[in-house]
Parts: structure tokens; C-alpha cells; sequence
């Protein structure tokens, strides 16, 4: 239906089939959405098990570290209607696709910024925003030298009784990417889907807050975010 390339994410294809809007990028197919609106056919897939293990609570705020097609954008806000979505996505091009042929353009209360997650952190920790659901499906692949140090940051952004998911793939470090995250959180459990894919959903509920420490002044931030529909972390 629809080619194109990107420096980042290499070739690109929107392909339609059997009912199903695939978005692909680099060979792997990064999200599907059915074309008919019925999601009960994606009820096993690792977007829909998310969702699952999270406990949502009514009208969440969302973050989302990775937008392919927006699978679980949609899910979510069919599930739960959320009061705000943020989402983080490193390349433009999926991001353009992603808007133009996923409808992620049409979702309300979404704002979308274009950056690499360690380049858009200091800004939402500055701004002092907390997310009842945070989702980080961007290091798939990547090692825990350099995962952990952002996955621990994300865990600074859940609100009290949030929860942190990350898809792993099961062989490639879930294990102790989970055992990091278990004295940050009251419960971390570790989902092995079926499947080729091998992924594993890491969910880290119930954030535990050290105590703060009595010589230190906390510092204070002004809230300077602005609602965006697209943005670059170099222009906030």
C-alpha cells in the first residue's frame, strides 16, 4: 500500500491483508491495527497482555516510549480512555507514517514528541509529570548496559500505584532487567508470550518513593510543557 525509507528504521511498508493494517519497518512488523475496528483478534498479542497486567485505572495518563503504529494507542484509549497520552518516537518518518495511514493523527488528548528517549527525559523529569501507565517498547534488543540507566529513569515517572511495562524479548536479558527493577517497585512479575517472536512483558506495578532526605532542599520546577500535536524535544 504504501513504501518508504528512513535512515533510522530502514525500509518502511503500510501493508493491508486479510482485514489487518501492518506497519513494517526494517522487516519486522512493528504493529497491527484491524481495518474492520473489531480488536478481539489481537486479544493474544503481547500490545493486548500489556494492557492486561497493568491494572489501568479510570481515565489514566499514559506514556508510551515507541510508537510504530500505534497498536496499543488505540487499545488503550478503546480500554480505558485515557486523560492524556504521551508518546516518544525517535524516528520522524515512523512517526509521519504512523499519523497518516494508522490514524494516530485522529486520537484525542495525544500529544507526540520526535527524539530519542534519553534527549526527551530531562524534559518530562523537570516538568515534574508522573504516568499512571508507561509503556517502553523501544530496547527490545538493546543490552542492560544500556537499557537499565533508562528503564530506572522511567521508573521516576510512574505515580504512586502506576505501572512500568517493557517488552523484552524473553532470551536476551528479561531476566535481569526485571531483577533491576524489583527494589523500585512493590511487584514485578515476567510474561513470556508465544509465539517466534520470544517477546517478554515485564510489568513493575505499585512504585516504592525513598524517603526524602532531611538536608536536602528539594528544587523547584515550572511546568513549562505546552500541548503539542508534534514536536521536537529540541524546541521545548
Amino acid at each position: 500500500m504504501f513504501e518508504t525509507s528512513s535512515a533510522l528504521s530502514g525500509a518502511i511498508q503500510v501493508v493491508d491483508h486479510g482485514g489487518e493494517r501492518r506497519l513494517v519497518a526494517g522487516g519486522d512488523t512493528l504493529s497491527i491495527i484491524p481495518l474492520s475496528g473489531d480488536w478481539s483478534a489481537l486479544r493474544g498479542a503481547y500490545w493486548w497482555r500489556a494492557l492486561d497486567g497493568a491494572s489501568l485505572t479510570p481515565r489514566p495518563t499514559a506514556l508510551f516510549v515507541g510508537a510504530g503504529g500505534g497498536s496499543q494507542l488505540h487499545l488503550l484509549h478503546a480500554r480505558a480512555r485515557p486523560r492524556s497520552v504521551t508518546v516518544v518516537e525517535r524516528d520522524p518518518v515512523i512517526l509521519q507514517v504512523a499519523q497518516r495511514y494508522f490514524r494516530l493523527d485522529q486520537l484525542p488528548r495525544a500529544e507526540f514528541l520526535c527524539g530519542a528517549i534519553e534527549d526527551v527525559l530531562p524534559w518530562l523529569e523537570s516538568s515534574r509529570r508522573r504516568f499512571a501507565f508507561i509503556m517502553e517498547d523501544a530496547a527490545y534488543w538493546a543490552h542492560p548496559d544500556q537499557a537499565l540507566p533508562i528503564v530506572r529513569r522511567l521508573a521516576g515517572l510512574v505515580a504512586p500505584r502506576g505501572t512500568l511495562v517493557l517488552n523484552r524479548h524473553a532470551r536476551h536479558h528479561a531476566v535481569e532487567t526485571a531483577a533491576a527493577l524489583r527494589p523500585a517497585f512493590a511487584r514485578v512479575t515476567v510474561r513470556r508470550m508465544g509465539g517466534a517472536g520470544g517477546n517478554a512483558l515485564i510489568c513493575a506495578t505499585d512504585p516504592r518513593r525513598p524517603p526524602p532526605a532531611s538536608a536536602t532542599v528539594p528544587r523547584s520546577y515550572p511546568v513549562t510543557a505546552r500541548r503539542k500535536r508534534s514536536t521536537s524535544p529540541s524546541s521545548l
